[in-house]
């Protein structure tokens, strides 16, 4: 049900982690499942081409992925941690070896790729691009994509619903389509003008939008609106932890971070260390931070529950 918020909070005290590394806009950001003993990683998509793979509680830099000759838009990894995919600006996507940092696969396009990720476990990968088509590929035959589904305007993001096994794309047209891979066809069409951002929680039952002033969610196993609600400044992001108790936004001009309460709507925290707009945002799989990347070029952590022992937050007992 729509709503207007409080005027913003004061902003509160939070350290966040300073991840450094990119040299241009940092566009998407992704974390990946818990590997062994609460281990976990991040990967950032920049437009300096280069995505970088880091130790998700601490955000150390492992690895960069060197290989692409144009912005990269997008960067995810796949269930287990082994590969990585990317889309970017020089018409391809690529599939890599998330250990090794190697090149495994170029998939070709006629235009700009601005979205990319892994089909579940399997050998596919799903991409979204400028010409306005979503493509599904078989890596083990990347040169016979199919066409699964085309929009009337260039698809700015897809991502697979691992709950609905379901293909999520939007459009630069405010639409939202989700799509069954195998039939190619569309199961269910949403619509939200404005759309800047669209984010699913790690168990993938909740989509989130951010679109103009409006922060807005839907829950897919019923395909309901969940959340609606109007806010005073334009949002550039949402992201929505795994309890479903939090809502965390970026601010498209303000460069603010703030957080409410998923069930209230009300306003919990406000925060400010970006240089600059905030382009994406993801929670960690065990909801502990959150990660925001920026027109800046810096990826930052932040804890969900601040002043707390956790990663690199370790405090004194006095």
């Amino acid at each position: 049900m729509p709503s207007t918020t409080p005027s913003p909070l004061p902003q509160t005290q939070q350290i966040s982690l300073a991840c450094a590394g990119h040299t241009r806009p940092v566009v998407q950001l992704n974390f990946s499942n818990i590997i062994t003993n609460n281990n976990y990683f991040l990967i950032s998509a920049c437009k300096d081409g280069k995505p970088i793979l880091r130790y998700g509680p601490t955000g150390d830099w492992l690895g960069t992925f060197l290989g692409h000759k144009g912005a990269v838009w997008s960067a995810m990894l796949n269930a287990d941690t082994t590969r990585a995919v990317t889309a970017s600006a020089d018409y391809t996507a690529k599939v890599w070896d998330a250990i090794t940092g190697k090149d495994l696969i170029t998939l070709s396009h006629g235009n700009i790729v601005k979205s990319a990720d892994f089909v579940g476990d399997t050998d596919l990968v799903v991409t979204g691009s400028q010409d306005k088509a979503v493509r599904v590929f078989d890596i083990n035959r990347p040169d016979a994509p199919t066409t699964v589904v085309s929009h009337t305007a260039p698809v700015r993001s897809v991502k697979w619903s691992k709950h609905l096994r379901l293909v999520i794309c939007a459009d630069n047209n405010n639409s939202i389509n989700l799509v069954d891979p195998r039939a190619s066809s569309v199961v269910k069409s949403l619509e939200a003008p404005g759309i800047a951002n669209i984010s699913l929680t790690n168990d993938g039952r909740l989509l989130s939008c951010a679109a103009g002033k409006r922060i807005l969610a839907w829950d897919l196993d019923t395909f309901t609106t969940v959340k609606d609600f109007t806010v005073d400044y334009d949002v550039s992001v949402t992201a929505i932890n795994p309890e479903r108790t939090r809502i965390v936004t970026g601010g498209r001009s303000d460069l603010l971070i703030r957080s409410y309460d998923f069930a209230t709507e009300n306003q919990i925290d406000t925060h400010k260390g970006h240089h600059g707009s905030v382009h994406d945002a993801c929670f960690s799989p065990d909801g502990q931070i959150y990660a925001t990347g920026s027109e800046d070029g810096t990826v930052r952590l932040w804890q969900t529950n601040p002043g707390s022992e956790y990663g690199l937050w370790q405090f004194r007992k006095v």
